[in-house]
């Protein structure tokens, strides 16, 4: 009795299944190599802010005062007592985060407000061609290419009491005031600060409309001057729509940065800012490191970071709307 053994049969691969699947291969490779790319800077972003954010949240659950400092995870656990600290405005803590945060609030819209009014004029000023128009726009930007500390610190000598320039120039020279003023603490230290702010920011919003401006085509400024349109008409009816994207991120960018602004404050007035100029970043610093409890400084951090997320969302969805609108 004989038995036949049963062969599979060899699957021949052609030439242009190969071809086939080397250019797949290359495809998923060409694909994967940008996140490739990317992982190092994803991990790094992952260490620096996303880990302390989660630590920062964690906190926010605890009774993490000075006496557990040195070893914060055993603090005791304290659920969502540190939130309703902060949000109890009938009490002084709570009362205190609300007067800061109606500060920062108005410091914020009179900041962006100022810069994006500062820069929009500059730039349209700067769009006309004359001479030293390029060293005037290298002046322009100084202020934004300088350090936060050096620039502040600058300002900081500049509104002395005694023999700062400030009150050389409008107590001494312009005689525009009876006395010379404390800029640096009481009321004047909101119109100090707001002054600082304005000069570091606006040539950050001059420099974004400039760009912005160079994608209007010169022709449409001609037709509408022959049609007989003046400056303030081509402003109204070509700058300003045209700009329009542009000036969507430029204040959405502007309100981030001004209401999460910690380094001016802090360089201006250090660890204890007047009342008029008690931002809520500098708030939380001194909840955190002044008063030494940590739980009620996150607490006040995570209550930010919400609020700056619904502000976004509710910006960012409010301005898509506008844009979809004005297409239709």
């Amino acid at each position: 009795m004989t038995t036949t053994a049963l062969k599979e049969p060899v699957r021949e691969t052609s030439p242009g299944a190969a071809r086939g699947t080397r250019r797949r291969t290359g495809r998923i490779r060409r694909i994967s190599l940008p996140y490739l790319l990317l992982l190092p800077a994803l991990l790094l972003e992952l260490l620096v802010h996303l880990v302390p954010m989660v630590i920062g949240v964690v906190m926010s659950f605890k009774e993490l005062t000075q006496f557990y400092i040195r070893d914060w995870g055993t603090a005791p656990w304290n659920g969502l007592g540190n939130y309703r600290v902060s949000v109890d405005f009938d009490a002084p803590v709570g009362r205190a985060l609300l007067h800061s945060f109606g500060v920062t609030v108005g410091f914020t819209l009179l900041s962006v407000g100022l810069c994006w009014l500062i820069g929009t004029a500059a730039a349209v000023f700067m769009q006309d061609t004359f001479r030293g128009r390029g060293l005037l726009r290298a002046l322009f930007l100084v202020p934004y290419a300088l350090p936060v500390y050096t620039a502040v610190i600058t300002w900081v000598f500049m509104f002395q009491h005694d023999n700062g320039l400030v009150n050389h120039v409008l107590h001494d020279q312009l005689h525009l005031t009876d006395e010379r003023s404390f800029w640096l603490i009481g009321d004047n230290s909101f119109y100090a600060l707001l002054t600082v702010s304005v000069w570091k920011g606006w040539p950050f919003a001059f420099l974004i409309v400039t760009a912005g401006l160079q994608n209007i085509p010169r022709e449409l400024y001609e037709a509408a001057s022959l049609d007989g349109a003046g400056m303030w008409q081509q402003i109204r009816r070509i700058t300003l729509p045209s700009l329009r994207p542009v000036n969507q991120v430029l204040v959405l960018v502007l309100f981030l940065w001004t209401f999460n602004d910690f380094n001016t404050p802090y360089v201006l007035f250090g660890k204890s800012a007047p009342e008029a100029a008690d931002l809520i970043s500098v708030h939380i610093y001194q909840s955190s490191f002044v008063t030494w409890n940590f739980g009620t400084g996150s607490a006040m951090s995570v209550l930010l970071l919400l609020f700056l997320l619904v502000v976004t969302g509710g910006y960012l969805l409010f301005t898509s709307r506008g844009r979809r609108a004005a297409d239709v």
